[in-house]
């Protein structure tokens, strides 16, 4: 066996051309077989003992793999020196490739390391007040340059310092190239420092179309998932730049605002008559007050003497009056109210719609949903109790006022 391989090697050296492919062709091989054993043997293994360790996640961001290219390579450029007859110009081709590969597999392996951090970051509960996805791209950002400035220097085999001092003469343009990432990474600063955005919160940008929840705040982007379920980029400089609404301090008062009009028809606002007031008297929520009010009233109207027998000078109840006193005791008395926050019932400027009469307060749920059931309730009732107080909602005639208007007319005598 020994022979034989003495008679191959004294034929190969008597041809220095094959003994120089062979050289190379077994270089590769090994090289392969090398980053073979790596990848199915040393990974795999180590993402087993990270799966048992509960890191199992962290495979998925390819560090481990992208490590494992380093191998390959340090063979390549360490076993070129060993190849016979390669020539000065081939070796220096082959190591600075092979070097240049290890800084680019570095640079990449920072990268996901960079990605693991966020990813850990994530996992805390207070993760969403500090994001810090931002910071971590720029040091990805600053990560390639510097990968890209070594890379570059290894493969003219010049030092690197020759091109940093070929960067300030390119600083306008780096400037130029860089500058929506210089603006990003200003943004992101005053986003973070300044607490003005986080994920989770409601933000609503009408110029932008966008109205939902914060998902990702990173460098250049802030992702918004509106409440149709569609996506809205927006650039990070935006939310300095731009106005926009942030529900974040509805959502940790525990109270959400609930500010609706009943537009009532004017027509039917008047006094109430004694049969009336006796009527509302039965209403738990007015009996207090009805008795109360009439006993000042009739303090009032006692003074008068003779004048009271006019009734344009006396005092007397309304039914407009009466039904803004219902609606604050219903208020007060409502389960879904918030009682310690502002509450209001108000009349607005008279409208050719009607005469606004506007609630004012707060629900205990913040929730939309919840809300706008507990606003719908409360409406609901307002809506149904308004004949008792002879009052009517405002109502643009309809087809079926138009019916009746013409029956009636039928049902006239004719001239």
């Amino acid at each position: 066996m020994l022979d034989t391989l003495s008679v191959w090697l004294d034929w190969l050296s008597a041809h220095p051309t094959l003994q120089t492919l062979s050289a190379c062709v077994l270089l590769i091989s090994a090289a392969w077989l090398c980053n073979w054993v790596v990848k199915r043997i040393l990974v795999r293994g180590l993402h087993r003992l990270l799966r048992h360790a509960g890191k199992g996640p962290l495979q998925d961001f390819g560090i481990i793999q992208r490590l494992s290219n380093i191998v390959p390579a340090l063979l390549l450029s360490s076993g070129a020196l060993l190849i016979p007859g390669l020539g000065e110009t081939l070796l220096a081709v082959v190591r600075n490739v092979s070097n240049a590969f290890i800084v680019l597999s570095i640079a990449l392996a920072l990268g996901a390391l960079m990605d693991i951090i966020n990813a850990l970051h994530q996992r805390r509960s207070d993760a969403y007040l500090h994001p810090i996805k931002g910071y971590l791209q720029v040091l990805k950002i600053l990560f390639f340059v510097i990968a890209a400035i070594l890379m570059v220097a290894t493969l003219i085999d010049r030092s690197p310092l020759i091109l940093l001092s070929g960067l300030g003469a390119m600083a306008a343009v780096l400037m130029l190239i860089f500058q929506d990432t210089l603006l990003s990474l200003v943004a992101s600063v005053q986003i973070s420092s300044n607490d003005i955005v986080r994920v989770g919160d409601w933000v609503e940008m009408p110029q932008l179309n966008a109205d939902g929840g914060v998902i990702d705040i990173a460098l250049h982007t802030v992702k918004v998932q509106n409440w149709d379920m569609t996506i809205t980029s927006i650039p990070t400089k935006r939310f300095i730049s731009d106005p926009f609404k942030n529900w974040r301090g509805m959502q940790e008062s525990g109270g959400r605002r609930m500010m609706r009009s009943l537009y009532l028809d004017q027509s039917s606002i008047g006094f109430l008559s004694p049969e009336n007031i006796t009527h509302l008297q039965g209403l738990t929520l007015l009996g207090s007050y009805l008795k109360n009010k009439q006993s000042e009233l009739l303090c009032w109207n006692d003074a008068l003497d003779t004048d009271a027998q006019v009734p344009a000078n006396t005092r007397r109840i309304t039914n407009l009056g009466t039904f803004r006193i219902y609606v604050e005791h219903y208020l007060r008395q409502h389960p879904g109210i918030n009682q310690d926050m502002t509450q209001m019932v108000r009349q607005l400027d008279p409208t050719p719609n009607g005469l606004p009469l506007q609630l004012y307060c707060f629900t205990t749920t913040i929730s939309w949903v919840p809300f706008e059931t507990v606003q719908s309730d409360i409406f609901d009732h307002l809506l149904a109790i308004l004949p008792e107080f002879g009052l009517r909602v405002f109502q643009y005639p309809s087809g079926s006022d138009m019916r009746g208007l013409n029956t009636q007319a039928r049902l006239l005598p004719q001239p």
